[in-house]
């Protein structure tokens, strides 16, 4: 799934979604080239209709921290009673591989350009802390994790792995001679705190947090 939302409504089935990179929304309408995608910003985003399901795929995350139960909320407030909400996002910023991103950025000669931008998330909000805010709104509010364990070809994997992800903030701000060197000095902290397999291959944990939300 491309999209960052998608809305749904019933009997009509019409679906739309959104997201805020035009690269993501013409790749979605590659793959699904019957349902209505569109540019949009989650902040201002609003529904024209009630909507039935609301579906996020990892973007949550993105949001400031402050900022991402609130939208959960308006999003939700939008909805008719019995309305759907679920939503999947990474729960890894405390991984060993996320870490290891902020350890590598804090040492060498980008530390000072680094400095001046915020490239790690925060941490997205506990279960109990999800819970306490949308439960007013909701009849119930199911949380759960689920630690994937990717089985990845080496440590060069695992930098390809997070590139276009979390650790795009990180490359993004530096040069190009700069991007190359940050990913060597990366992958040689990558080396040291994940272990080879006896094949060679790299395990590599993956916790996410999932919630299935009906509206009250």
């Amino acid at each position: 799934m491309y999209t960052a939302v998608l809305a749904a409504r019933w009997p009509q089935s019409h679906i739309s979604g959104m997201d805020s990179s035009p690269d993501m929304i013409k790749k979605a309408k590659e793959t699904l080239p019957n349902v209505d995608f569109s540019l949009g910003d989650l902040n201002s985003y609003q529904p024209k209709e009630k909507v039935d399901l609301f579906f996020s795929n990892a973007v949550f995350q993105w949001l400031p921290s402050q900022d991402r139960l609130k939208v959960i909320a308006r999003l939700m407030e939008t909805q008719s009673s019995g309305g759907v909400f679920a939503f999947q996002v990474p729960d890894n910023v405390e991984e060993p591989s996320h870490k290891s991103m902020l350890f590598t950025a804090k040492e060498g000669p980008w530390a000072s350009t680094l400095s001046q931008h915020k490239a790690e998330r925060d941490p997205f909000q506990s279960v109990q802390e999800i819970y306490d805010h949308l439960k007013p709104l909701c009849s119930t509010v199911d949380l759960w994790h689920t630690h994937y364990h990717h089985v990845l070809a080496d440590h060069a994997a695992v930098v390809e792995w997070v590139k276009s992800t979390g650790l795009k903030p990180y490359l993004d701000p530096l040069s190009s001679d700069e991007k190359d060197a940050f990913q060597k000095a990366y992958l040689k902290r990558l080396k040291t705190v994940y272990p080879a397999s006896k094949d060679g291959r790299v395990i590599l944990r993956y916790p996410r947090l999932f919630m299935v939300a009906v509206r009250a």
